[in-house]
């Protein structure tokens, strides 16, 4: 009787090991994407299957928090799947550095201000996860990262200014104006 129990027990820690080393735990699905548009700018974009409404923020390798989807009442936006975020791209300081996009999920269009009061107290830790934060309704996250590069001497602009000089790259705002002058 021992010898069977012993044999059994041998099979089933076998069996266990086999399937313990083939069974690797599945690639968690990603909820939010960042697609690259320009060196220093990015699209987010939400996967299908997410809460209805969503809010952006960064915070940047030299400390600076930012929301990327304010509104006038300061509440998270409606975001359609597969569509960018607010239909936009958002640019990226290139000199602080690669930050970290925070895209926040709910079932409710949730106060800003309290997620990022809460994503200054949090600062410090290195992951931030959605059972972090005190926030009314369901929440979900996706933590992404960006790096921004500088634009090559390619694609330096020079603007013609108004007394006949030339300034390198004055924005987009002077290119527009420039070009409704001519």
């Amino acid at each position: 009787m021992t010898r069977w129990t012993g044999l059994l027990t041998v099979l089933a820690l076998s069996a266990g090991f086999v399937s313990c080393d083939d069974a690797k735990p599945p690639a968690k699905p990603k909820r939010a994407q960042v697609k690259r548009t320009g060196p220093a700018t990015m699209e987010i974009i939400p996967a299908g299957g997410q809460l209805p409404y969503c809010m952006l923020f960064t915070t940047s390798e030299k400390g600076v928090i930012r929301q990327l989807t304010p509104t006038r009442e300061n509440r998270a936006i409606r975001c359609d799947a597969n569509q960018p975020v607010a239909n936009t791209s958002f640019r990226v300081p290139v000199q602080e550095g690669k930050v970290r996009v925070y895209v926040f999920f709910s079932d409710e269009s949730v106060p800003t201000g309290w997620v990022a009061q809460q994503l200054y107290e949090l600062r410090d830790r290195e992951r931030i996860t959605a059972m972090d934060l005190r926030l009314p309704g369901r929440i979900s996250m996706e933590t992404l990262e960006f790096t921004p590069e500088k634009s090559g001497p390619a694609a330096a602009v020079s603007v013609t200014t108004s007394d006949g000089g030339t300034a390198p790259d004055a924005g987009t705002r002077a290119r527009s104006v420039d070009r409704a002058a001519h």
